[in-house]
């Protein structure tokens, strides 16, 4: 059910999700996906979604979603995220583990790849 998404008006180039979407979204997409957690005035969020979008066009079979951390602060408060960005990774639909990786291609793609060959963690 990918179009429940939307993609803000000069907000994010990915489908945002919402607090109300997040969940149902997610368990209905195939693959890999990618989660950024940011808001508007944070440089680093707008940093890590140029890289993401660079990785979105080598790797476009993937999925990315943005969520606003002001705006949805249930969700954000949910997930125990107490920094931005924050990205999560997602694999057939579950939550497979948080993301933490330098701000460049190939260390997100280092980190990615050893990501997916571990066992899934547990949702925050």
């Amino acid at each position: 059910m990918l179009d429940a998404c939307v993609i803000l008006p000069g907000m994010s180039p990915f489908p945002y999700l919402d607090q109300f979407d997040y969940h149902h979204v997610l368990a209905e997409t195939p693959g890999n996906s990618l989660v950024i957690f940011s808001s508007p005035g944070c440089s680093s969020c707008r940093q890590w979604k140029k890289l993401l979008g660079m990785f979105h066009e080598q790797a476009p079979s993937w999925h990315i979603f943005e969520v606003d951390a002001q705006r949805d602060m249930a969700l954000t408060r949910e997930l125990e995220i107490f920094h931005l960005p924050a990205l999560f990774l997602y694999r057939d639909g579950h939550f497979h583990a948080p993301v933490q990786s330098n701000a460049d291609l190939s260390s997100l793609r280092r980190t990615l790849e050893s990501l997916l060959q571990a066992p899934a963690e547990e949702l925050p």
